[in-house]
Order: C-alpha cells, then structure tokens, then sequence
C-alpha cells in the first residue's frame, strides 16, 4: 500500500491517499486559473473512499464551465482548497489539489487538459500528452487505475 500525505496551510486538516491517484490531470482552463490564481490547477484524481481526512472540510459550492457547479472542500481556517467533487465524476471520486501533498513532486501530471486557453507564455514538455479540450479515458488511462474506477462505479 503507498500512502500519500500531506494538509492545508494552518495544519488543521491533515490527509493520507491510501493509494497511488489513478490519474493526475494539470487543467489549463480558464475556470481553474481564474479559481487558483494560477496558470492552471493539479489535480490528482482518486477514490474519495481512499482519502482519509484528519480534521473536517468545509464544503463550497462554486460555478464551473459546465454550468453544474463543482463542490470545493475547504479548510475552514485558512481557506486553502484540498479537493473537489466535479458533477461529471461525482462524489466517488475526488480531485485532491497536488500542491497540497507534503510532497507534490510524487504526482506529477499525467495530462495536461484544455490547452485551448493555457496562457500561451506557458511552455509544455513532450513527455506528457496535451490535450486542446479534455482527453479519452479509455486511451489514455492505464489500465489498473481503469479497473479501479469502473470498480468505483460499480459501489453503492
């Protein structure tokens, strides 16, 4: 088992991933840059089953590109955000924010998303696929982390 680490800035919510994620995306959208204040977010995508969370996130509600919203958890002290639920992969699976790994070079991205709008001073390697819009899972994602989200689905 790989246990992965790592909290909000004040230290009051605290996280282990009890598995490697099974993909880690690296969006380049507008909605994510305009929501980080960044130049795109890091997101390391996993059972929400497999995230065990010391100290309770604050869950907020912000609008997103598909006009479904997506669910922000949040520490409620420094405000700093831990994961989302996005309303295409719903509560099951949640996209915890790289940067808050105690070590965030362990997941690097797997793909970079929506390169349509990647701030074009933003120079990208050839060692990761780039996608225009959003990618094939079936294509791209290996193929354990393929069983585990169909594993996933299949839980009530």
């Amino acid at each position: 088992m790989v246990e992965l680490a790592g909290g909000c800035g004040c230290g009051r919510i605290r996280y282990r991933m009890m598995e490697r994620p099974l993909f880690t995306h690296c969006c380049h959208c507008s909605w994510c840059q305009r929501e980080t204040g960044s130049a795109f977010v890091l997101n390391a995508l996993i059972e929400t089953d497999l995230l065990r969370l010391d100290g309770e996130a604050e869950e907020v509600l912000t609008p997103s590109a598909s006009g479904k919203g997506q669910r922000i958890f949040r520490c409620p002290d420094c405000r700093v955000a831990i994961y989302s639920h996005y309303a295409g992969a719903g509560p099951r699976f949640a996209f915890l924010r790289v940067g808050t790994l105690d070590d965030p070079a362990s997941c690097p991205p797997d793909v970079h998303i929506f390169t349509s709008t990647k701030l074009p001073w933003l120079q990208l390697s050839d060692d990761v696929p780039v996608m225009r819009e959003y990618y094939d899972r079936e294509a791209l994602g290996p193929v354990a982390s393929l069983a585990r989200r169909k594993a996933a689905l299949a839980r009530k």
